[in-house]
């Protein structure tokens, strides 16, 4: 099991923080999240911007890194300026 844990104002669709997953092979922290379907959706862009910041196992992680079983991943917002991030896109 992996456990995706969502900190500042990201969340699921459903408004929880804290998400559990059974993997049964490695895959990358984008395959895992797009896996969690309308559940994480929003998360996709919010990679795609870099406005999240990820870690797995309390080390510093991108999108592209593998998660494994028993892995602990830890997602946060920024915008790279001391915000959340998740205000709307000024490009």
């Amino acid at each position: 099991m992996v456990t995706i844990v969502m900190t500042g104002q990201l969340q699921t669709a459903d408004g929880e923080h804290d998400l559990a997953c059974e993997i049964a092979v490695p895959m990358s922290v984008r395959q895992l999240i797009q896996r969690q379907g309308v559940r994480l959706r929003h998360l996709l862009q919010l990679l795609r911007e870099k406005k999240v910041l990820v870690t797995i196992n309390k080390k510093i992680a991108s999108e592209d890194s593998l998660v494994q079983d028993g892995d602990a991943i830890r997602l946060v917002g920024h915008d790279g300026m001391g915000g959340s991030g998740l205000g709307p896109s000024h490009s």
